[in-house]
């Protein structure tokens, strides 16, 4: 597995539940913001200045973002940093886009969260 560059968000995020009917209103920020729309519930990661005041919120994540793009069939790019992140013993909240993946932890498991991607071999920028 190659070894990735991670960027780090200078925002904090929280991940929302809303009902799943709800109509959000349109983003102010350019930060990364993920919206999942399911049948039983929706599903926002925003950052925490933007939490609609309905949802239940999870606050206080910070994002890392893969910088490199693979192709849908090479296999384990998000396993080899969520490997060493679950042998740290550090939560994670994963999403996708296309073209690349979004890990998410804990501001307060941030430090041990790149010390065990460093030791992986990846490199952290923006921290």
């Amino acid at each position: 597995m190659p070894n990735l560059t991670l960027s780090l968000a200078e925002e904090t995020f929280a991940v929302c539940r809303l009902p799943a009917d709800l109509n959000l209103r349109p983003r102010t920020s350019r930060a990364m913001m993920l919206l999942v729309q399911a049948p039983d519930e929706t599903t926002l990661v925003c950052p925490v200045s933007e939490v609609p005041e309905e949802a239940e919120a999870d606050r206080g994540w910070r994002c890392f973002r893969i910088e490199q793009t693979f192709d849908f069939s090479v296999p384990g790019i998000l396993a080899s940093v969520l490997t060493p992140l679950a042998n740290a013993g550090i939560g994670i909240f994963a999403t996708s886009t296309f073209s690349t993946d979004y890990i998410l932890v804990k501001a307060t498991d941030l430090s041990g969260a790149i010390a065990a991607l460093t030791r992986e071999g990846h490199k952290v920028t923006g921290s």
